[in-house]
């Protein structure tokens, strides 16, 4: 039990990282990269960030493949 509560910890850590530098990268351009869906119709906005999910997720990907090395 005590396992599980150290990896929702190092999650919620994580998360909390991100969310502070995700603020930096959106100056870089990360979140509005080609591929990324963006309707704006009147009255509604609809924003998926399917290519910078794609990379997120590579990154994630090759960092935990490093760390289960």
């Amino acid at each position: 039990m005590q396992t599980m509560a150290k990896w929702l910890i190092i999650v919620g850590i994580i998360f909390i990282l991100a969310g502070i530098v995700w603020s930096w990268l959106s100056r870089l351009g990360i979140g509005h990269l080609p591929g990324d869906i963006y309707i704006r119709r009147n009255g509604f906005t609809f924003f998926f960030p399917f290519t910078t999910s794609l990379i997120a997720s590579l990154l994630l990907s090759v960092i935990l493949w490093i760390f289960r090395k």
